[in-house]
């Protein structure tokens, strides 16, 4: 066996699993730990993909993909993000939603012979970690922390791990935090991939979930633009239909970027056997091309926070997030207050130090716990309620300490 799986840490959810084994509620569950979607899905998505399945089951689909969703894929980052050149046919890859290409492409852009690092957010989804694991590097993180406004400093990683990276992963809009990456920040992150020679990957799945309307988050490739880099050299985004369109079960996203590194990443995908089903590909270049439901589904998030967040601030410090669908909130003792929560409200929420590692200057997640307003809102309402009762009742706050 790959002597590598023995680093992997367990999954956040198989923690939490744990950590509630044999705990009980005489509440009816809330389940807000998880990031799944639990909007309708577009009706006109569904029937593409339905009226797609009869012509496509007799076909094998093509790793590049389908002109089609190429082009619509293309076509929406150029109104998203002004971008002035992407071509279809080198710039973008379809892929079986963001988690699987996260993963790979490390697998293609690592040189485990090399001693390299992998910098990644911290905390963070744990793809990031096990995608550097298996491909023989080691990890070094970048804490999010208050003083650095969540989005890390850059200037905390040591010169000599600099030197030794081979890729970057970022999360803007981040989770667990909701914090967007400036255009000043993302030019940073481009010096120093010049200055060190490093892939960066941007995990962009969050990018149409945002709370103001005439504020959406910029992009990685935008920055590229901007600084004059139409190629968009070292850089390769991540884009997902989960969190925008709520089809986390469509499994559809396309990464698009540089055409050198994605050649090659191309290359390796043609062995790695997992071509988007081409039904899944038509009713994806549908949904691409749409955004009156992308709007609409912004707007139920904002009614969500509208309603929680007034809510909780009476008894707990809330940050409301920019973007996503977390709160990210300070608890004191987060397995406690996870495990604590659930017992007495049913509530289930996830705790931070799941999602982070500890460093010498301490870990970025502990005290701390997610919070998914995922719930149709009516539970959302009913869980804070829940939420900000048992903060009261027991006097959490005095009682099991501060972060």
């Amino acid at each position: 066996m790959n002597s590598h799986l023995a680093r992997l840490k367990p999954y956040p959810f198989e923690r939490l699993r744990t950590l509630l084994a044999g705990v009980s509620s005489p509440a009816a569950p809330i389940p807000l730990h998880i990031g799944e979607p639990k909007h309708d899905p577009p009706e006109f998505v569904i029937a593409a993909l339905l009226e797609a399945i009869p012509d496509h089951l007799g076909n094998y689909p093509l790793v590049l993909g389908l002109p089609a969703l190429r082009e619509a894929a293309a076509g929406w980052l150029q109104r998203r993000y002004g971008l002035t050149h992407i071509d279809p046919e080198t710039m973008v890859i379809p892929v079986n939603g963001t988690r699987e290409a996260l993963f790979s492409f490390a697998q293609a852009v690592i040189d485990p012979g090399t001693d390299p690092t992998v910098v990644l957010p911290n905390p963070c989804y744990q793809i990031y970690e096990g995608a550097a694991l298996l491909a023989g590097a080691e990890p070094v993180y970048l804490s999010l922390t208050p003083d650095s406004g969540y989005c890390g400093d850059l200037d905390s990683i040591a010169p000599a791990a600099w030197n030794r990276c081979q890729l970057l992963y970022l999360c803007s809009p981040n989770n667990p935090t909701g914090v967007v990456l400036d255009e000043s920040y993302l030019a940073r992150v481009m010096e120093l991939a010049d200055r060190y020679d490093f892939v960066v990957a941007g995990d962009e799945c969050y990018a149409e979930l945002y709370l103001d309307e005439d504020q959406p988050p910029p992009g990685l490739l935008q920055v590229c633009r901007n600084l004059g880099r139409d190629n968009y050299q070292r850089c390769v985004v991540f884009h997902s239909l989960s969190k925008r369109s709520n089809l986390p079960g469509l499994r559809s996203g396309f990464v698009a970027g540089d055409p050198d590194l994605l050649k090659d990443y191309l290359a390796y995908r043609s062995y790695h056997g997992c071509a988007v089903p081409n039904a899944t590909q038509v009713a994806s270049a549908v949904a691409w091309g749409d955004e009156a439901h992308v709007i609409a589904n912004r707007a139920a998030y904002r009614e969500k926070f509208a309603a929680v967040v007034p809510r909780l601030t009476p008894v707990l410090p809330v940050e409301q997030p920019p973007a996503t669908f977390y709160l990210w909130l300070a608890v004191g003792a987060d397995e406690a207050f996870t495990r604590d929560l659930f017992q007495a409200t049913g509530v289930s929420v996830l705790p931070g130090s799941y999602l982070s590692r500890p460093t010498p200057g301490g870990d970025p997640g502990a005290g701390r716990v997610r919070i998914s307003l995922v719930a149709p809102l009516d539970q959302c309402r009913t869980a804070a309620d829940r939420i900000a009762e048992f903060v009261t009742a027991t006097r959490w706050r005095q009682t099991r300490g501060k972060p």
